[in-house]
């Protein structure tokens, strides 16, 4: 019995240790209203750096304004993307148009209005950011911002480029 006990024990672990972290399931809508499941979003072959933001939150527009910064470049030389989401309720949630306009942003916005994917994922404070690898599995997570954190995501994707 104890041997047994033991066994599941170490089976256990070792697939704990080796379990991918993905997306979790959720339906998210793009700006034009569209329902998509955030599933979908790590399946693109591409490096994703998913972003958590909301109108009011100014660390978020500050980390969105830094990685816009590098965006092009980034895109280039690792073959990335980046999609904000928005958690704003859906009051706020009619500022975030207004706001990708004003940009000029050239990355993905999405909207989790429901807070389905915010839940799911236990985000409890923007901003968030998760980094996907090519095959859609979370290999970072991050909360808040700091000035200097996007350097540390180009230094991140250096290393997904290598392993891709």
């Amino acid at each position: 019995m104890k041997k047994t006990l033991l066994l599941m024990a170490a089976i256990f672990a070792v697939t704990t240790i080796f379990a991918q972290k993905t997306l979790p399931s959720a339906n998210i809508k793009t700006l034009e209203g569209q329902s998509i499941n955030v599933q979908e979003l790590g399946k693109t072959g591409k490096i994703t750096v998913i972003n958590f933001w909301a109108t009011w939150c100014s660390p978020c527009k500050k980390e969105l304004d830094a990685i816009m910064d590098y965006y092009e470049d980034w895109q280039k030389d690792y073959d990335m993307e980046l999609i904000a989401i928005s958690v704003d309720d859906a009051r706020s949630a009619a500022k975030v148009p207004g706001m990708v306009k004003e940009k000029a942003s050239t990355y993905r916005v999405l909207l989790d209005p429901a807070k389905e994917l915010q839940t799911a994922a236990n985000i409890q404070a923007v901003p968030y950011t998760f980094v996907l690898d090519q095959n859609g599995n979370i290999v970072f997570e991050h909360n808040g911002y700091t000035p200097g954190d996007e350097l540390e995501l180009e230094e991140l994707f250096k290393e997904l480029k290598k392993k891709g």
